[in-house]
């Protein structure tokens, strides 16, 4: 326990910094605050004067720029662009951000699949209560599929969910699973050079890794969120993966081609 211990001194030690840099932040919001509310005062006619009772101070919005947080402002985009475009009967998702499958189930049928329901209701959102490693559908069975930022945090206990070392590789072969031959994955996971956990929080994986794991599935189109940029190319260092993955119609043809290789390259050695 000496390095938990240690590590946890580390973490209480960085408080104090940072709410340091909050408070004058702070300091200086409030004080824009009173002297927008002291001019207003003095601009405002008598029946138009805000009473204090009444204040509802919002700080920190007057920024430069708006600020858009890039992994799901990017892949949420790129998802729902690639599935429209597919036009499938219906679709399923698990476990990706609710205002991504309430907008995508404005255009076409939608069930969400989730280990909780969302706290409001939606008329075009269908919802079924499971997990995604026992997703409540037969094998082969959907043709359309997507799970975005969902994969990297399945066994680390962060949701509640049961503590599992390959939490990630089983939530993976679960979606493999329930597709039907031609039918289309929409993924995305944290990359990085090397694969860690990053407990309890979520996993990274090697790309190389990504690619045993997705085999025999077929990479369609794949792209990065790297430096607040959707890109094609991936750089060194951590990125979001987007994939876009078909289940081979053939699968079980293309199954025993890789087992057959997988065999003879034992056989070689």
């Amino acid at each position: 326990m000496m390095h938990e211990t240690y590590w946890m001194l580390r973490r209480m030690m960085r408080y104090p910094q940072a709410a340091l840099i909050k408070w004058r932040v702070d300091i200086a919001s409030w004080r824009r605050f009173w002297q927008d509310y002291d001019r207003y005062r003095r601009l405002a006619p008598a029946d138009k004067k805000p009473d204090v009772k009444h204040l509802y101070p919002c700080l920190g919005d007057d920024t430069s720029q708006t600020p858009v947080e890039p992994i799901y402002f990017y892949q949420d985009t790129w998802a729902f662009e690639k599935i429209t475009r597919r036009r499938p009967a219906a679709h399923v998702d698990v476990g990706s951000h609710h205002n991504f499958v309430a907008f995508l189930s404005k255009v076409l049928p939608v069930t969400m699949v989730d280990i909780r329901p969302l706290s409001l209701p939606l008329d075009t959102l269908g919802f079924r209560q499971g997990s995604i490693l026992a997703l409540p559908y037969e094998d082969e069975s959907v043709e359309s599929l997507s799970s975005l930022c969902v994969v990297e945090h399945i066994g680390l206990g962060r949701y509640g969910d049961p503590l599992d070392p390959d939490g990630s590789e089983k939530a993976v072969r679960e979606l493999m699973r329930v597709l039907r031959p031609g039918g289309d994955l929409y993924i995305s996971l944290p990359i990085e050079d090397e694969c860690r956990t990053y407990f309890n929080a979520q996993r990274t994986f090697a790309e190389w890794y990504l690619e045993d794991l997705f085999r025999p599935f077929t990479v369609m189109e794949k792209r990065y969120i790297q430096a607040a940029r959707l890109v094609e190319q991936r750089q060194d260092g951590f990125c979001i993966g987007l994939y876009h993955l078909q289940k081979p119609d053939d699968i079980k043809a293309v199954q025993k081609t890789i087992q057959a290789g997988l065999r003879g390259t034992k056989d070689a050695r």
